[in-house]
């Protein structure tokens, strides 16, 4: 389905990272959604189930194999695997969907798997230091300019952000995505930044 947002989980995936920005596309501030603009689904190298660093266990929607060709965005969420065979097999997907002008959001340890094949070399980007990247990318990687030390960037189609910035990594994609009017997004955002207690001094302020 062409409004679907597709999480890729490797096994050892970092689970708080893809939190705050599957819960913005589910769930508006009272509930549920009863007509989500998106649908979350999860992607992983087969049917079988995948396990978090933190020991929870996932089922996947779908494989590499079966994944639709065309959905909303590809969302690559970190953790330790990004090394191994089985992110070597993302490479295909993550270049059809910038041919195709998908949105592409990748996070941490997945930032510095982009700059390791090359995809970073034509966007403004971040990751989990200059460092990282260019350890990561070696020669594969020739956009140090690019780098913006920032939690998380969104340039055309593409945003990246450090292990750390996983609430400005939901703002942007939320924000690419047009999934709310950008104020929402905006106080979404404070309101999950700056918590409850804050929000609700700024508002007896400033009423």
């Amino acid at each position: 389905m062409k409004n679907e947002i597709l999480y890729v989980l490797l096994n050892e995936y970092a689970d708080h990272e893809p939190a705050f920005l599957a819960a913005a596309i589910n769930c508006d501030e009272r509930a549920i959604r009863t007509n989500p603009k998106y649908i979350n689904k999860v992607v992983a190298p087969t049917l079988g189930e995948v396990r978090s660093c933190s020991g929870f266990r996932t089922v996947p929607d779908y494989s590499f194999d079966s994944m639709p060709e065309e959905y909303a965005a590809l969302i690559l969420i970190g953790g330790y695997q990004w090394m191994s065979e089985d992110a070597e097999r993302v490479v295909p997907i993550v270049k059809c969907a910038i041919e195709k002008g998908i949105a592409v959001g990748a996070i941490c340890n997945a930032a510095s798997f982009l700059a390791r094949h090359g995809f970073l070399n034509s966007v403004k980007h971040t990751g989990n230091g200059l460092e990282q990247l260019k350890l990561w990318g070696g020669e594969n990687y020739t956009n140090e300019s690019g780098y913006v030390h920032e939690q998380a960037v969104r340039d055309g189609c593409m945003v990246t952000a450090n292990g750390s910035g996983y609430l400005e990594f939901a703002k942007e994609l939320l924000l690419l995505l047009e999934n709310d009017p950008p104020e929402y997004i905006e106080m979404f955002y404070r309101f999950q930044k700056e918590g409850f207690v804050k929000m609700c001094q700024s508002q007896n302020e400033h009423p």
